[in-house]
């Protein structure tokens, strides 16, 4: 009997389902930073997330199945090949949405959207072509208006011990004000590109006072995941430092050479996030390892170029975009047989 799979054509003692413990562990940080930011709204934002993306695989595997048949054993079945995938997309969809409780509706919607269309559809695990959690985002952003509405940590920014140094410089100017509750506001990539008040680099980072979505405000966190990540050999160190570095080097080239925009370009919005966790999946990259590099040097380039034209947050849409051209980068560069010697070219006679 010839079986058929998606490549890679790996034999490893490690399954997809410990790939993806591996991926849910690293986000562990950014969820409990979100959580401590943003309170209780966005552990319910996650909980709703995490509940409609299993509940939606469990119901189309059951239909699929014919359940009424046995449905004993065809519970059995699923519970068995349960690989954990459906959670790390609810997961990366609830990290990439802002904690707005009064939206409630978009993580079960997006989780739908995500796990059902986007990957049962198509059949499942590795078959997708693109990143499920990626497009329940983009469906969410152009569907509802409140995914351009972003709460601000509960956390207010880090006051300074040298504020002559904040007063001069070109970007950072911000304002202190206490936030004891969740305050809606500009994110800070809206306010880079329209020249507005930034929070400070170390506010960026650590996501203290930062508006935005659940998952992105904290890098600090982000960090500790990816360190996990490759340290554990999930994902290749390089590919999202490349992502990270050539976005923002493109960035301040884009502003006439000032690398005073280069942190503020890489510490806002939701880049860390989107190069550590979405635009590694081994499902919609390419399958060589030049292949990979040209992939992520163009979304460094398409998000920077993106974001000045548009002004606004463009990971999710660059990342989706790159996924329809993975099969072009696979079919211009191939990737070498295992195994594989050059043959030397005979001698001219």
């Amino acid at each position: 009997m010839r079986v058929l799979s998606t490549a890679p054509h790996i034999k490893t003692r490690r399954t997809t389902k410990h790939i993806m413990l591996d991926v849910l562990i690293a986000l562990l940080p950014a969820t409990a930073a979100g959580i401590v930011y943003f309170g209780w709204q966005a552990a319910v934002i996650i909980a709703v997330a995490l509940a409609a993306a299993v509940l939606t695989e469990f119901v189309w595997y059951l239909i699929e199945h014919k359940f009424w048949r046995d449905t004993k054993t065809v519970v059995g079945a699923w519970a068995k090949q349960f690989d954990y995938t459906s959670l790390v997309t609810g997961l990366l969809l609830a990290l990439t949405l802002p904690a707005n409780i009064d939206g409630w509706y978009m993580p079960l919607l997006g989780s739908v959207f995500a796990v059902g269309i986007v990957k049962m559809l198509f059949g499942g695990t590795g078959k997708n072509i693109v990143n499920p959690a990626i497009a329940g985002r983009i469906f969410l952003f152009i569907s509802f208006a409140a995914m351009t509405v972003y709460p601000a940590a509960n956390f207010g920014p880090l006051l300074p011990d040298n504020l002559s140094v904040w007063q001069t410089h070109p970007l950072i100017k911000p304002t202190w004000t206490p936030q004891n509750a969740l305050e809606t506001g500009a994110t800070q990539l809206g306010n880079l590109f329209n020249t507005k008040p930034l929070l400070s680099n170390l506010d960026l980072f650590l996501g203290t006072g930062v508006a935005g979505c659940i998952g992105e405000t904290c890098k600090l966190a982000l960090l500790a995941g990816y360190v996990y990540l490759c340290v554990r050999g999930v994902i290749k160190w390089y590919l999202p430092l490349l992502y990270i570095g050539v976005t923002g080097l493109f960035a301040v080239a884009l502003e006439g050479f000032k690398f005073v925009y280069f942190l503020p370009s890489v510490l806002s919005g939701g880049l860390i996030l989107g190069a550590c966790f979405m635009a590694t999946d081994y499902v919609t990259s390419p399958k060589s390892t030049l292949g990979n590099i040209v992939y992520f040097v163009a979304l460094g380039l398409l998000t920077a170029g993106l974001r000045k034209a548009a002004g606004l947050e463009v990971v999710s849409f660059c990342i989706l975009l790159m996924n329809f051209l993975v099969f072009l980068i696979d079919l211009a560069i191939k990737p070498r047989p295992f195994g594989y010697v050059r043959q030397k070219k005979e001698a001219k006679k």
